[in-house]
C-alpha cells in the first residue's frame, strides 16, 4: 500500500523543530494520534496509518530525539511530562481541541498523562501493551538495550540483530518481518552505515526509577473513564502483567481489549485482530 502523507513540523515550547506525518484524511471525525514507543518514531505506525487514513486524518510523531525530530539539548527532558508538553504544543498549532490517542509503551503513558492534565481532550484511546502499574521486569530489560549505539554495515546484519535481541518478544517473525521492523526504527548514518534512529541520550533519565515511568499512575489512568478504550497485550508480555490488565479492566468498565498470542512487548498493531479492534473502537466514536 502507497502511503499518503505530508512531512510537518511543530516547535516545541522550549523551541526544538518536531516532526510529525500527516495523513490529511477526512474531516468529518475527530483526528488520530498516533504516539510511538521508547525507541521508536513514526514509522512504526505506517500500515495502520495508511488503514485509519481514508477515513480519518493520522497524525503519527517523532518525539524529540526520534525520527526525524531536533535532539533536546537537555538529556534531562526526555521524559514523559515533557513529551505531553510537546504534544500539547501540536494540537494547539493544529487547531485539534479533541482526538483519539494510539500510544503504544511510551506513548500509552503519554496517552494516560494527556488525559490527566489536559481533561475532555482525549476522545477515545488504545493503550498497547502498557498500563498505569509497570512490570519492572520488563523495564529491566528495556535498560539492557536502549542507548546502545551500534552499527551495522547492511540491513540484514541489522534485521539479524534485532531478532537476536527481540526474538522472544516476536517468535513468529521470519527474517522478511525483522527487515521491516529494522528500517522502522534505523536509518542510514552520514557514514553509511545503518544505525537506531535516535539520541542515545534518551538512556540517561530513563535509567532512574522515576524516569523510566512516573510513578502511581492510576489516577492519570482513571482520568480515561467514560470514554472508548482499547487495551492491546501481548501475551507474554513482561511489562504488562495479566492482573494489571485485569485490574485496569475493572476499574474502567467499558474498554475492550485484545491479547495478541505468542507475542511479548510490544504487538504491532498491524496484527489482524489488533486492526479489528482498533476499527470497532473508532466506529464507537465521531
Amino acid at each position: 500500500m502507497d502511503s499518503t502523507f505530508q512531512d510537518r513540523h511543530w516547535t516545541s515550547p522550549d523551541g526544538l523543530k518536531l516532526h510529525f506525518r500527516d495523513y490529511g484524511g477526512s474531516d468529518a471525525h475527530l483526528p488520530v494520534l498516533c504516539l510511538h514507543g521508547l525507541t521508536r518514531n513514526a514509522r512504526d505506525f505506517e500500515l495502520l496509518a495508511d488503514h485509519i487514513a481514508p477515513h480519518r486524518r493520522v497524525l503519527a510523531l517523532d518525539m524529540r530525539g526520534r525520527g526525524d525530530s531536533e535532539y533536546a539539548k537537555d538529556s534531562a527532558t526526555y521524559n514523559p511530562l515533557t513529551y505531553v508538553g510537546d504534544v500539547l504544543a501540536l494540537l494547539e498549532q493544529e487547531g485539534i481541541s479533541r482526538f483519539v490517542s494510539i500510544g503504544t509503551s511510551l506513548g500509552g503513558l503519554m496517552t494516560m498523562l494527556l488525559a490527566a492534565m489536559a481533561p475532555g481532550r482525549v476522545a477515545a484511546a488504545v493503550l498497547n501493551d502498557i498500563g498505569p502499574e509497570v512490570d519492572p521486569a520488563g523495564i529491566d530489560r528495556i535498560r539492557e538495550y536502549v542507548g546502545q549505539a551500534r552499527s551495522f554495515p547492511t540491513w540484514m546484519h541489522a534485521a539479524r540483530t534485532l531478532q537476536d535481541v527481540h526474538g522472544g518478544s516476536h517468535p513468529g517473525f521470519a527474517i522478511e518481518d525483522w527487515l521491516v521492523m529494522a528500517k522502522r526504527c534505523m536509518v542510514i548514518q552520514q557514514n553509511g552505515r545503518i544505525g537506531f534512529d535516535y539520541d542515545m541520550a534518551i538512556a540517561e533519565p530513563f535509567r532512574d526509577a522515576d524516569g523510566a515511568v512516573p510513578p502511581d499512575l492510576w489516577p492519570a489512568f482513571d482520568a480515561l473513564k467514560g470514554i472508548p478504550m482499547l487495551i492491546v497485550r501481548g501475551g507474554a508480555s513482561d511489562l504488562l502483567k495479566a492482573d494489571t490488565l485485569e485490574r485496569m479492566m475493572s476499574r474502567h468498565g467499558d474498554a475492550d481489549t485484545v491479547v495478541i498470542p505468542d507475542v511479548g512487548h510490544a504487538p504491532t498493531l498491524d496484527e489482524p485482530e489488533a486492526v479489528a479492534a482498533i476499527d470497532r473502537l473508532l466506529a464507537r466514536v465521531p
